[in-house]
């Protein structure tokens, strides 16, 4: 375990987007993954509408279910990112609503010194705007952009809805 305060430098991208949508923050190491959830909800303009999973070596960490007595996933109420994530490089997956499958791949780039004069988390850069909740999945979003780029389209009106 880790004794002293470290910040880590994550870099999250949207699986499948081109060109990429991506974000770069700044956590504390020692966060637990639900606040990391919470984090990429802001972060990534997620409304926190839909189920979510990290994975990572094939396993699967999130809340748990009614149902889990089906299957083999963790939970992950207790479990740090710095015991999830803790050599630069190192990434993972997050999965946010499951019908629409939104798979992001969750890189550490950097192990910083904490520095008591930032606040954190915070969000350091990023590119491109995130799809709107339930569009679809990937497919559905780049049919969306089709779509709204073309104020004739039979669908136009309900897409700008």
């Amino acid at each position: 375990m880790k004794s002293k305060k470290e910040i880590y430098q994550l870099k999250i991208t949207l699986n499948n987007t081109s060109p990429p949508i991506w974000r770069r923050f700044l956590v504390q190491s020692n966060i637990l993954l639900p606040d990391l959830h919470k984090i990429i909800q802001t972060v990534m303009g997620w409304t926190n509408s839909h189920l979510h999973q990290f994975v990572k070596n094939r396993q699967y960490f999130r809340e748990p279910w009614e149902d889990d007595y089906l299957d083999d996933s963790f939970d992950y109420a207790d479990i740090k990112l710095d015991d999830f994530l803790y050599i630069i490089g190192d990434t993972c997956s997050y999965e946010y609503d499951f019908g629409d499958s939104w798979r992001h791949t969750i890189k550490l780039e950097k192990i910083l010194p904490f520095d008591k004069n930032q606040n954190y988390p915070v969000c350091t850069a990023g590119k491109k705007n995130c799809p709107p909740e339930d569009c679809g999945g990937i497919y559905g979003f780049y049919n969306l952009l089709e779509i709204i780029r073309n104020p004739e389209h039979p669908d136009y009106e309900d897409m700008i809805d």
